[in-house]
């Protein structure tokens, strides 16, 4: 029922910007604390921003912190990333998530019942 669907990835420049977009359907999209993970070979899942359901306070992992920005369209079911300036390292696979009502623990993966596809980011050099 519930699906999550990303856009926007694609290959950039260092120190450019994209915008990704994670269209929702199938849920009560303001009951939803929504987020952003990332995933690179080899290396486990990783948090990088949510959203929090009731009063859009956010929460960044300190690699993204002051380069992107979370922000959601409840009229649109949609969540976005603004990444700027871009690093190499934020090269990975781009993963929307969703939990109803969630208030804490936003950083666990585990804690997020719904997953989006994933869409791929790379930044050269």
């Amino acid at each position: 029922q519930v699906q999550l669907v990303e856009s926007g990835g694609g290959l950039v420049q260092a120190g450019g910007s994209l915008r990704l977009s994670c269209a929702a359907s199938g849920l009560t999209f303001s009951m939803y604390t929504m987020a952003w993970f990332r995933q690179a070979p080899g290396k486990e899942r990783e948090f990088v921003v949510a959203i929090r359901w009731n009063d859009d306070s956010t929460k960044y992992a300190d690699s993204v912190k002051g380069r992107f920005t979370i922000s959601r369209d409840n009229g649109k079911n949609t969540v976005y990333l603004q990444m700027n300036n871009l690093k190499s390292e934020d090269t990975a696979v781009y993963y929307c998530a969703a939990d109803k009502f969630l208030n804490n623990n936003y950083e666990r993966a585990r804690v997020y019942n719904y997953w989006g596809q994933g869409t791929q980011v790379t930044v050269s050099s």
